[in-house]
């Protein structure tokens, strides 16, 4: 290790957010959370037994006494050697190194943040999940001043899904990294990359923030030998000074840690059915109509070469291979998990167990798909004696510029009003233009009153009238509703140029109808904002609250 100026070590770092507004709303009024999310947040009872300590601040007080008792001193050990190992021969700041010391102590625990390899960090909110983490540790600290509390970035490096990596989105521009690979990207060589990046470094322009991205790729990617160093490298450089601690979990010694559970895992196969156990629950005590966010396998493992990553099946008495014609004896398999347990890799199910295991963890962070996972696994954890971590809903940001804001006034907007989805922002921007009322749910209401008095007079007389009246009643509807669409379209073209100033704004902030935090990647912003952007975040985001963050720079 040596200690170096992090990426944004310099004196913007102390900035405040003095020159910017911020704004909050309930993650419930942007109406783009889904109903389980919501209800997590509003800690509705019906969901408390799938969960451990909701996240508030007092709440930490328990985890982290459990979390002591739980977590060994042999773990420990390991995790310090395996630590310093990854971090051999890397810059680091002096907050990493203290870090890196303070892990070793037995009342420092971590708060941690996982994500897959992205190229280029990928989606901005990446950065929003780190910097979560960061902020909580801050708060843990004030908190619980006899505890240390250290932030950690779980780099997802045996996932196999290189499409969902392999691109990201600059301003309106995607730069792709086209390769043939099927084993786990951590692993996967940077060798053809050069021509993505020299693609994307020549349409920078000549601002001391394109120098800096072109320095920070330099010291990273172009450093790098595979993917997960250099993800290891970039977010080093991004988060150094705030102490974050990058783990690359595919290791020989930290898998010999988890090597019982895999074993479990193996000959009893008895995870999958706890994780059915709490889906049937979340549909029988929380929702009929809940749809699971992950499904497991009887054997929830993959095995991994230096090429390809291959799930694993018992089928009659062997282990075998899928899709290839290899197979292992029980003794076999039992064998080469003893020899080489870092060839096993954990799935989705097992891959947030082999996180607590390892790590004196007390907070998971995540998106509302990660939070909505974990609330199917609690069951699997009780089973196998694992302390379940508080999960906590990573911050959530929309960022607009003073000219956005602008726009969004001179169309007599709020920005709050822009989470609304465009169809129904356009209608309600016509409605407000528009001095003629164009909802005609009061005709089809009155209609529906009308069609009550037939099916009753029809009942009356004649039962075989019943379908007729039904039919009549459903065209009449539907001619209403084909009135109303046609009236609209017409009010569209009257007010054409002002709606497609809204589209184009609503596309700037909300790309693809989406929030802005799943399309755009961090260096979008920081091309305009510079090296403020991250300290700006730092000093606004609180990971406790149940707002969405809007911020203006």
């Amino acid at each position: 290790m040596q200690t170096s100026n992090s990426f944004f070590l310099k004196n913007e770092y102390l900035y405040t957010n003095c020159f910017m507004k911020t704004t909050h709303i309930p993650i419930k009024a942007t109406g783009r959370f889904s109903q389980l999310i919501c209800d997590y947040l509003d800690k509705n009872k019906k969901l408390e037994q799938f969960y451990n300590n909701f996240p508030n601040i007092e709440s930490f007080k328990d985890q982290i006494q459990r979390k002591k008792i739980s977590y060994s001193r042999q773990h420990r050990n390991i995790l310090v050697n395996v630590l310093k190992d990854q971090y051999n021969g890397i810059n680091v700041t002096e907050e990493v190194k203290n870090h890196l010391e303070l892990i070793g102590k037995e009342n420092t625990f971590t708060v941690t943040t996982g994500h897959q390899l992205c190229l280029m960090t990928g989606p901005l909110y990446f950065i929003y999940k780190i910097i979560s983490t960061i902020n909580l540790c801050k708060q843990l600290k004030e908190k619980y001043p006899e505890s240390n509390f250290v932030p950690i970035y779980w780099m997802a490096s045996e996932d196999h899904d290189f499409d969902e990596i392999n691109s990201f989105q600059f301003k309106n521009k995607y730069f792709t990294w086209k390769k043939d690979y099927n084993g786990a990207v951590g692993q996967l060589s940077l060798n053809n990359l050069e021509k993505v990046l020299d693609d994307f470094e020549s349409i920078l322009d000549n601002k001391i923030e394109s120098t800096d991205i072109k320095n920070l790729i330099k010291k990273s990617y172009r450093k790098a030998k595979n993917l997960a160093e250099a993800t290891f490298l970039m977010v080093n450089e991004l988060f150094g000074k705030s102490g974050l601690l990058v783990i690359e979990p595919h290791n020989k010694k930290l898998k010999t840690q988890f090597v019982p559970y895999i074993k479990d895992e193996l000959l009893n196969q008895k995870n999958y059915s706890e994780v059915i156990k709490q889906t049937e629950l979340l549909k029988n005590i929380y929702d009929k109509n809940y749809s699971s966010q992950v499904n497991p396998r009887i054997i929830n493992l993959f095995y991994l070469t230096k090429k390809n990553r291959f799930r694993i099946e018992k089928i009659d008495k062997d282990f075998t291979l899928i899709d290839t014609e290899k197979k292992f004896s029980k003794k076999e398999i039992l064998e080469l998990l003893h020899k080489n347990p870092e060839r096993f890799s954990p799935n989705v199910i097992l891959r947030p167990l082999y996180q607590e295991v390892i790590l004196p963890n007390i907070c998971y962070i995540g998106g509302a798909g990660e939070i909505a996972y974990w609330l199917q696994l609690k069951k699997m954890f009780d089973r196998n004696n694992v302390l379940f971590p508080s999960l906590l809903l990573r911050n959530s940001v929309l960022l607009y510029s003073e000219k956005q804001k602008n726009k969004t006034l001179k169309l007599n907007l709020n920005v709050t009003d822009l989470f609304l989805n465009r169809e129904k922002l356009i209608n309600q921007k016509i409605q407000q233009l528009s001095k003629i009322n164009l909802d005609l749910s009061f005709l089809k209401k009155k209609l529906k009153k009308q069609f009550i008095f037939l099916k009753d007079l029809s009942d009356k007389t004649d039962k075989s009238f019943i379908g007729a009246v039904r039919a009549q009643e459903k065209k009449q509807i539907n001619g209403i509703d084909k009135l109303e669409k046609r009236l609209h379209k017409a009010q569209k073209r009257v007010y054409k140029d002002e709606l497609n100033r809204l589209t184009h704004l609503h596309d700037q902030l909300f790309p693809n109808d989406q929030l802005q935090e799943r399309n755009f990647n961090f260096f979008t912003f920081y091309h305009e904002i510079g090296h403020k952007m991250i300290p700006i975040l730092l000093n606004t985001l609180n990971p406790l609250t149940t707002n969405f963050t809007l911020i203006k720079y």
